[in-house]
């Protein structure tokens, strides 16, 4: 049995009207070069923005697809746009660059690691989920820099990614036909004379299958491979399954690194994200920069300072509501498969998530 795995998308088309009031604004500043162009543009530009709040609040309100909390209200944020917020450098370590909100990164991440029931933490808020991926496996590839990176091939296209990014070697593992690892395959292409750099599924793209840590162990443990390095990517379940399965996943076992989407269970108008590690392997990337007077730890450079303040506000807004949310989000899925089934239509719905997909 096969899933059909389209994805039906919205048309993100601007209308022709729009574009033509586009062009008009730019041949406007090219062609009457005598008049000021800003008092004459100012109702075009008026009128293109207000079409284009209506196009979002039009779709916002028949989104289907994508697993992002489009239900969030940070108005109380909004005089913080008027700042260059950027948190140069290490989340740790105060840069030169002083218009910064470290104080709220750092309760942020506090939040996942008291989550996720992990000591001697360290990490930052990142861009998206792939962000948080490839900084993960950069990690396992500088603890092993001989290490074979195995993954499903349910793994998010970000995992592949890395693997060329990093040059690490990548063996793609067969997976289940829910979406999670194949354990058989997976044991039968460990190579034991190499360390295993491991991607961890917590939450599959389309299936939101999670990869079981325990048989992952188990076959490593057969093959005797002693030196491994397992990240998790937890970009869509990874505020699940703390919820709905407590003690599954977390540092008290021996995984390495996560990742996890802020704009996806919690919500944010921009994507971001966060990834946790142990504090003893960022030492390994860790170099002083003597201009921005921080260390440089993380993927980029400059960062952005509003994500983590949006992010604490969300948490603390919200967290005593998090396993209502979680049970809630998995209640919904579970009966949006009853209804498609009445309906003859087949589903997926793996536990602990809330992606309910159709068999073809």
């Amino acid at each position: 049995m096969q899933l059909n795995q389209e994805i039906l998308v919205g048309d993100n088309s601007l209308s022709a009207e729009m574009i033509d009031n586009a062009y008009e604004i730019r041949t406007d500043n090219i062609i009457s070069k005598t008049q000021p162009a800003v008092s004459d543009n100012s109702s075009i530009l008026d009128s293109l923005l207000n079409d284009y709040k209506n196009q979002l609040a039009e779709k916002t309100a028949l989104h289907a697809g994508y697993p992002y909390n489009l239900s969030f209200s940070y108005e109380k944020l909004s005089p913080f746009f008027q700042f260059a917020i950027n948190n140069l450098g290490d989340p740790f370590v105060a840069s030169n660059y002083k218009i910064d909100s470290r104080y709220f990164e750092q309760e942020a991440l506090a939040f996942f690691a008291e989550l996720y029931q992990m000591q001697d933490w360290w990490g930052y808020i990142t861009t998206c989920g792939t962000e948080g991926n490839l900084y993960g496996l950069l990690l396992g590839r500088e603890t092993y820099p001989d290490g074979i990176l195995y993954a499903s091939n349910d793994s998010h296209y970000s995992i592949p990614k890395a693997a060329r990014f990093f040059k690490i070697p990548h063996v793609v593992v067969n997976s289940q036909p829910n979406g999670e690892m194949d354990y058989v395959d997976f044991l039968s292409r460990l190579d034991s004379s190499r360390p295993a750099i491991i991607n961890l599924n917590v939450g599959t793209t389309l299936k939101g299958a999670v990869d079981d840590l325990e048989q992952i162990l188990e076959m490593l443990e057969r093959k005797r491979i002693k030196n491994f390095y397992i990240h998790c990517d937890g970009a869509l379940g990874g505020m699940l399954v703390p919820y709905l399965a407590p003690g599954k996943i977390n540092f008290n076992g021996p995984i390495h690194s996560l990742a996890i989407s802020g704009h996806k269970f919690i919500g944010c108008p921009f994507p971001c994200g966060i990834v946790l590690t142990h504090k003893k392997l960022v030492d390994k990337l860790a170099t002083n920069i003597e201009y921005i007077g921080s260390k440089d730890t993380t993927l980029g450079g400059s960062r952005n300072g509003h994500a983590p303040l949006f992010l604490w506000y969300a948490i603390q807004q919200r967290k005593h509501l998090f396993q209502l949310e979680a049970e809630t989000c998995a209640s919904k899925a579970a009966d949006l498969r009853e209804r498609l089934e009445r309906v003859g239509i087949a589903c997926l719905l793996n536990s602990y998530s809330s992606t309910a997909i159709r068999f073809s």
